[in-house]
């Protein structure tokens, strides 16, 4: 028998096809008869309409999940997820995680927050197998953050956007009134050191403008924000896990990568370096 969601991410999640409830009978099955199954690992597949297939196949890959899983399991990113937990609110029953990858953060949440619940969101589910298993109170859907979020209109307290796309109007509609939307932008020094030498992204300079944009209309100026700013050792294994678990992985070939990481020494030294902000619905 497949496994089922907890019931209050049920209550949380609405049918991409019609927007209505779902009851949990083995499979999500909604009033109009639309029904989607609980895959064995855990999370249920709510991807639906023109374009799905393509944006699937930009998703997270298994290898690029796996990465993640080693680099994050390490603790290189716990001052990080500190930060998150600490701007969430105390009271905070019901949280969203748009772009929740394994679900590391939306897990320190609820580690710190025993009455919640979280639902982690994302268009991999290769990240999503992980995300279902990271804690008794979560639950995961696959979609994509950048359309309609099968969640109901108020159902979080608290929508979590770590490394993620933002979508300013749903993450709008999905917050009840007064809800916070907490939000993880890298800085410009965010791993810097790394970039040249593996081949990571740099940091667009207009990054904070665009933030303001993407919520424009739908949030205020940000009520606090955090910069939270650390040096990091990391072993040239670690170093490889780190840049193959983002974009850099699908331009760098994984010999190539671990020749680059090997070549400057260990440690292997970088600097992590990101603001949290947290913003509340107009």
């Amino acid at each position: 028998m497949n496994p089922e969601l907890p019931p209050a991410v049920v209550d949380m999640l609405r049918c991409p096809v019609c927007g209505g409830r779902f009851a949990a009978e083995g499979a999500l099955r909604c009033a109009a008869g639309h029904s989607f199954d609980v895959a064995r690992q855990g999370y249920v597949n709510l991807l639906t309409g023109p374009g799905s297939a393509a944006a699937a196949r930009n998703a997270d890959s298994a290898e690029m999940v796996r990465a993640r899983v080693e680099f994050l399991g390490a603790g290189h990113y716990a001052r990080v997820a500190d930060a998150v937990v600490a701007a969430c609110p105390p009271a905070a029953g019901a949280v969203v995680d748009a772009g929740a990858g394994t679900g590391y953060y939306l897990s320190a949440v609820l580690d710190a927050r025993p009455g919640a619940v979280g639902l982690g969101l994302d268009l991999s589910k290769h990240a999503l197998r992980y995300t279902a298993r990271a804690h008794g109170r979560a639950g995961a859907a696959v979609c994509d953050v950048w359309r309609a979020l099968p969640v109901g209109d108020g159902a979080a307290d608290v929508v979590l956007n770590v490394f993620a796309p933002r979508n300013g109007a749903e993450f709008r509609r999905v917050l009840r009134e007064g809800g916070a939307l907490v939000v993880v932008t890298p800085s410009d020094r965010h791993l810097a050191e790394l970039r040249g030498p593996l081949g990571l992204l740099s940091v667009d300079e207009a990054k904070e403008e665009r933030l303001r944009r993407s919520l424009a209309g739908h949030f205020g100026e940000a009520e606090h924000a955090e910069a939270v700013e650390y040096p990091v050792e990391l072993t040239p294994t670690e170093a490889v896990a780190l840049a193959s678990m983002g974009p850099a992985a699908r331009h760098v070939g994984a010999d190539e990568l671990r020749r680059r990481a090997a070549a400057l020494g260990e440690p292997v030294r970088a600097t992590v370096s990101v603001r949290v902000a947290v913003f509340r619905r107009e």
